[in-house]
């Protein structure tokens, strides 16, 4: 009994055994099943991407890698809205030479291969934006040649490497906002280094603190015109307020666009910011920009520039009084390269408003430039420049020449300024007797030659000391007759001693 029972319980558990073995072999079978399957998502155009003729879409199913063996005709490629973080160099083993847009936004991507794009050559339209990229790498994008579209905003992007756009000669239109980028990528638009077909570059809401001003005069219209740099913290200065205020008057879409986003950081503790077009009436008090006129002299040449906001545009010039610029005008000549005129040897009459007339199909423009000639030359206007400048000079050098004679002579009279005034008396007294000390050795002299004697007394007697006409007149009324001639020369020296050392100050 009992080993019937241990035979019914030891059949029981193999047949338990049994079951749990058959039951779990099909799910063993369905494991390699599962695990192809997520590997070949991406290949499903039915079920998980959407392909449609020579587009395939295989956004927002949570895509960690790109799908392989991709069809070789596809054209464009959705791959947004999931998690590839790393863009490798085999994510396509074989070339897409079809492919031409290639959108890989909101995937959180990190890390871009060296050789990430030697397969897709032919691209012409590149979405990378709102990711996670922090650097880009020297000749990153070098393969991409037909490239006219690269959109990075929305990255993390704080280093770029000065040749990392290199190669891209057809690319047209560059995003580079919402970063955090600190450098302005002046070798894109600078002439030696500039890329040729490049006429947007958006560095907005960035940390760019300088701009090059300079180098941002020399460029053209064309370019200006789709150079976004809004929403950065810049220092206010009445530099970048000229700029962009003659922006403004061009109507440079750059800055007509976000005119109220073109703003600077008053410098402060709490950095407010400060419309730039409102630095000459709130901040810095800056000089208001108006339009600029060309100003000449006779015989001279003038370029006039037909700067205007799109490329490769039919020109065509007006003169003033509303004539037709043809090849019969001698004084006036366009140039073909850029659409500018050269007018010259230039007279009165060539002063007036020239207008230039750029058309295209899909834009017109007309700009308008005042000339003022000037009736003189330039050297006939330097040389009365220099007569000018030698006549103030020698007004200068005179008045120097009189406050040195009136400050700096010494003056050898009591009257003097900085000197003791004396006692009259003592003066005149010393002043007498000196005289009379002569007198007396020239009469004494004559005698012993067999003269006359001089009959003066030496000292005179204070009752003699008179005031005549405000002056101490040293010599008595007895000696009158004998000065005779000298009478009215010593009266004349004396005022001029007065009026030398006068307190009134001589006026020249």
């Amino acid at each position: 009994m009992g080993g019937s029972l241990w035979i019914s319980h030891g059949a029981t558990e193999a047949v338990f055994r049994g079951r749990s073995f058959i039951a779990v072999l099909p799910l063993a079978l369905l494991l390699p099943t599962v695990r192809v399957s997520a590997q070949l998502i991406g290949l499903d155009c039915h079920k998980t991407c959407v392909c449609a003729s020579n587009i395939v879409s295989c956004s927002k199913i949570n895509l960690t890698n790109v799908p392989i063996t991709l069809p070789q005709y596809t054209a464009v490629l959705d791959l947004s809205f999931n998690t590839i973080t790393r863009l490798r160099a085999e994510w396509t083993p074989v070339p897409l030479s079809r492919l031409h847009s290639l959108l890989l936004s909101h995937n959180g991507l990190t890390f871009l291969s060296s050789e990430a794009f030697a397969n897709v050559k032919k691209l012409q339209y590149l979405d990378l934006s709102s990711n996670c990229i922090r650097q880009l790498d020297e000749l990153i994008f070098e393969p991409l040649e037909h490239l006219e579209v690269l959109l990075l905003y929305s990255n993390c992007i704080s280093q770029i490497d000065r040749t990392a756009f290199s190669g891209l000669n057809n690319l047209q239109r560059l995003y580079l906002s919402h970063n955090q980028i600190s450098r302005f990528p002046l070798e894109l638009v600078k002439d030696r280094s500039r890329l040729e077909s490049l006429r947007l570059l958006d560095v907005s809401s960035n940390r760019i603190k300088a701009l090059p001003l300079n180098d941002f005069q020399a460029l053209p219209a064309w370019i200006t015109n789709g150079l976004y740099f809004h929403n950065n913290p810049l220092p206010c200065s009445c530099e970048v307020h000229a700029m962009v205020a003659r922006w403004y008057l061009k109507e440079l879409s750059s800055v007509t666009d976000f005119r109220g986003s073109h703003t600077c950081v008053v410098p402060g503790q709490q950095k407010e910011k400060i419309a730039i077009l409102d630095l000459n009436k709130v901040y810095l008090n800056c000089s208001e920009v108006t339009a600029m006129d060309k100003e000449a002299f006779l015989e001279q040449f003038l370029f006039l520039d037909c700067d205007t906001r799109e490329r490769n545009m039919t020109k065509s010039w007006v003169l003033p009084g509303n004539i037709s610029l043809t090849p019969a005008h001698k004084t006036a000549l366009m140039r073909h390269e850029d659409g500018s005129l050269q007018i010259g040897p230039l007279n009165v009459e060539d002063s007036g408003v020239y207008t230039c007339y750029a058309t295209s199909e899909s834009f017109n423009e007309t700009l308008y430039v005042t000339v003022m000639v000037f009736n003189s030359t330039e050297i006939g206007g330097l040389e009365n420049l220099k007569t000018a400048y030698t006549t103030l000079i020698g007004c200068l050098v005179s008045l120097v020449m009189v406050l040195i004679y009136l400050y700096l002579t010494p003056c050898r009279y009591a009257c003097c300024p900085g000197q003791e005034k004396s006692d009259p008396r003592d003066s005149l007294h010393s002043s007498t007797v000196s005289i009379s000390h002569a007198h007396m050795e020239t009469g004494q002299e004559r005698v012993e030659g067999g003269g006359f004697a001089n009959k003066h007394g030496a000292f005179l007697q204070p009752k003699d000391q008179l005031e005549q006409n405000g002056r101490l007149n040293p010599i008595g009324e007895e000696d009158e007759e004998w000065q005779g001639d000298n009478r009215e020369r010593r009266r004349s020296d004396t005022e001029s001693v007065s009026s030398v050392c006068s307190d009134t100050p001589m006026v020249v």
